[in-house]
């Protein structure tokens, strides 16, 4: 028999002030996947997670979360899951030790149980020698990692991740994607947020993309990137680029689009145009695979939101 999904969302819908946000959208949540919500700044994506944790009841549409309606019974789904804020939320006044210990407690775990638990959880985090710091005496890369520890304190099978390495060095981002890794092959499920689309890429199984309230695209990375763009981009920027792209770019290549001073050129046979750009030296250039930034910027378009 099929396992239930962790996550079932179905013709859900939300309005504010008589503006629809959320339109009418499904996904679901596979144990033991990754799965990504991907969209511009007021996409839907924040009132789609606060509709999933049951902190905002929905206008019409179904939520179950382990088989259990939401909003209705989220209080009861809500003992499996764990959350990583979008903001760090530690309490400044306790140790990294004693925030897991209280954090423990809104689960109703024994104080034995939380001390039991915590030493695995420092060390997962790479804190293992800062159980007695207090948080301001941590990096913003601690803390994130005490966070997204801190989420796993009740041993959930679902984690909600909300843009969980936003402000990271690269260093910490990447120690971060391993312990989410680490993660999944223990059989936990993620749903992802994030604006950094090599994120997505490199951690989500299947992922959404949302625009206005409504999912334009769903489907694995590599399938997105290969259903909705062309191979092969050429990112053109220099002095002379406009005048190269008006007299030789936009019909050498399939499409062209401008953002600031760059040129990105989409399509299937890029030596053509790498030649002729080779005998440009006031130009210069970037030839690249396609990746999920450019699915991401076609289906939502280039125009900056706020």
């Amino acid at each position: 028999m099929t396992p239930l999904p962790h996550l079932n969302v179905s013709k859900l819908r939300k309005s504010y002030d008589g503006h629809e946000v959320v339109s009418g959208i499904d996904f679901e949540l596979r144990r033991g996947e990754c799965f990504g919500l991907l969209g511009p700044n007021g996409a839907g994506k924040t009132t789609t997670l606060r509709l999933c944790l049951g902190l905002t009841d929905p206008d019409s549409g179904t939520i179950t979360m382990f088989g259990l309606p939401v909003p209705q019974n989220a209080r009861e789904a809500r003992v499996r899951i764990g959350v990583v804020p979008q903001n760090d939320n530690l309490d400044p006044d306790f140790t990294v030790r004693e925030n897991l210990l209280v954090y423990g407690r809104y689960f109703g775990l024994a104080t034995s149980e939380v001390e039991r638990r915590i030493p695995a959880l420092l060390e997962f985090a790479g804190l293992h020698t800062r159980g007695g710091s207090k948080i301001l005496e941590l990096s913003g890369g601690m803390k994130r990692r005490l966070t997204l520890a801190r989420a796993l304190i009740n041993d959930p099978d679902l984690i909600f991740l909300d843009e969980p390495t936003s402000g990271l060095d690269p260093q910490a981002r990447h120690l971060i994607w391993e312990r989410l890794r680490n993660l999944m092959n223990q059989g936990k499920t993620l749903f992802l947020t994030t604006h950094f689309m090599d994120e997505a890429e490199r951690l989500c199984h299947r992922l959404a993309i949302m625009d206005r309230g409504r999912i334009v695209a769903c489907g694995a990375p590599r399938e997105l990137i290969a259903r909705h763009i062309e191979p092969q981009v050429i990112e053109v920027y220099g002095e002379d680029a406009e005048r190269w792209a008006q007299e030789y770019g936009m019909r050498a290549s399939e499409r062209c689009e401008k953002t600031g001073e760059t040129f990105f050129c989409y399509t299937h046979d890029a030596d053509p145009i790498v030649h002729h750009l080779d005998a440009r030296p006031n130009l210069r250039y970037l030839h690249r695979p396609a990746n999920l930034e450019d699915v991401f910027l076609k289906l939502t378009g280039r125009e900056l939101r706020d």
